[in-house]
Formats: structure tokens, C-alpha cells, sequence
């Protein structure tokens, strides 16, 4: 399996309860790649394990071709990751979050400026930017929360459900921000409920039920596959087939 960013037999229990099953992944520079599923079916404890927050039970990442268990400061330097509930610190104004982590990341001076400057210009952030983040939008945070993950110029971007709750405004300067990225030569991989996003911007799709990966291709590929003429029939069809599985196996005791 090629590509930047690399997952293997990703496994994670918690106690008895298995949330991710031999869950394997690759993302290309230059790619973006959509990771769909209901709630509860593995895909955020998939990301965190991707970004370093969960260690697999069993499993191995690469960043880089470096091994994220084995060198993890210098796998997570190359990586920009943004959860579902990242928060921002309040008294800081976005500008000054992003000085802040930049000389975390040891961005030089005066690129940290030109970085700072480019990201505020291109999310629509000058008219916020130097107001505290406690007393932003909620759509007003997350850009400034994506700018921050985007500001080292990681060669890997995980973003867990990044327009989720926003308006349509908000949410497009994020998804034309994924698109520069990816141009750029990033390797993107994003989790969204957004069926009309992953439709737009990604190149392949990872499908997930159960946590384990149901469906996998190109859009063409996936609905050629399921008879189906959108996307969303197409996921409700392979998770309804996952759920037939998983009862049969349930009941036999084994699978058949």
C-alpha cells in the first residue's frame, strides 16, 4: 500500500467492545479522500488513532513514511489535525493563536507572518482576526481552528467532520481552503456526514459500518458497484448489508 498517509490492521478495543475492526487506509499526496459512516461506527476513533491522540490495540500508521508509534513528535510534524471538538483558547485572538502555534511548529520568522497573513486573506478572517476567539461564531472558530491546522504546511491533513454545524457560507470557504490543499500536494483525509462535499471534492471514498470498512473506490466505482444512482442510496444499501452480516454472524455463532 502506497501513499503519505498509511493505515494497517488498524484495531481498537475498549474492554470487550471492538469500535474499529482491521481498519486499513492510504492517502496519496495530492488526494483527498472522504471516510463516511452512521454515528458510532469507528470513523472519529479511526482519525484519532491516524493523528496520534489513540494508540491502536493492533495496527500501524505512517506519515511520511515514518512510523507514527515509533518516532511520534516527528510523524505528528508532518501531520495537521482537526477533531470534532477542538477548542480554541479563549482570550486569544485567532492572529494570535496562529503566532502562538507557529512557533510551536518552529515556523521561522518572517515566513510565520506570511503564513498568518495568507491564511487570515484566504478563510475571510481579517474582519475577526484580532478579536478573542470566546467571542467569535461558531463558524468563525472552526476557520480560525482550520487555519491553524493548515498553517506548517503539514504533507498530511486529518479533519474530522470540519464544516459539521456550520453555515453555508462558513462551510464553503472551508472546503475551497481543502481544495488549495490539496492542490498544493497535501493529503487529505476528512470524515463528513455531507453527502454533496464528498460528491465535490473527493477523489476516493472509504465507507464505514461497525467499524470496519464496507466500501471503498472512486464515486463512479462505488455506485456502478451498488446499482445505485447517488451516493447516499449507495451507503444506506452497503451499511443495510452490514448489518445483515453482522446479524447472521451474531446468530450462527460464526461467520457462514
Amino acid at each position: 500500500m502506497e501513499g503519505m498517509l498509511i493505515a494497517e490492521g488498524l484495531v481498537k478495543r475498549f474492554g470487550d467492545f471492538t469500535a474499529v475492526d482491521q481498519v486499513s487506509l492510504s492517502v496519496s499526496a495530492g488526494e483527498v479522500v472522504g471516510i463516511l459512516g452512521p454515528n458510532g461506527a469507528g470513523k472519529t476513533t479511526t482519525l484519532r488513532m491516524l493523528a496520534g491522540i489513540l494508540t491502536p490495540t493492533e495496527g500501524s500508521v505512517r506519515i511520511d513514511g515514518i512510523d507514527l508509534r515509533e518516532a511520534p513528535l516527528k510523524a505528528k510534524a508532518r501531520m495537521g489535525f482537526l477533531s470534532g471538538d477542538t477548542q480554541l483558547y479563549r482570550r486569544l485572538t485567532p492572529r494570535e493563536l496562529l503566532r502562538f502555534f507557529g512557533k510551536l511548529y518552529e515556523v521561522p520568522e518572517p515566513l510565520l507572518s506570511r503564513r498568518v497573513d495568507r491564511l487570515i486573506e484566504e478563510l475571510d478572517m481579517a474582519s475577526f482576526a484580532d478579536r478573542p476567539c470566546g467571542a467569535l461564531s461558531s463558524g468563525q472558530k472552526q476557520r480560525a481552528n482550520i487555519a491553524r491546522a493548515f498553517l506548517h504546511e503539514p504533507r498530511a491533513l486529518i479533519l474530522d467532520e470540519p464544516t459539521a454545524t456550520l453555515d453555508v457560507w462558513s462551510g464553503q470557504f472551508i472546503v475551497e481552503a481543502i481544495r488549495r490543499e490539496r492542490a498544493a500536494g497535501r493529503a487529505i483525509l476528512f470524515s463528513t456526514h455531507i453527502m454533496s462535499e464528498v460528491e465535490y471534492l473527493c477523489d476516493r471514498i472509504y465507507l464505514v459500518h461497525g467499524g470496519r470498512l464496507v466500501e471503498q473506490g472512486r464515486l463512479a466505482e462505488i455506485l456502478e458497484r451498488s446499482g445505485c444512482a447517488n451516493l447516499t442510496d449507495a451507503f444506506l444499501n452497503r451499511a443495510r448489508e452490514s448489518e445483515a452480516h453482522q446479524s447472521a454472524v451474531v446468530h450462527t455463532g460464526g461467520p457462514r
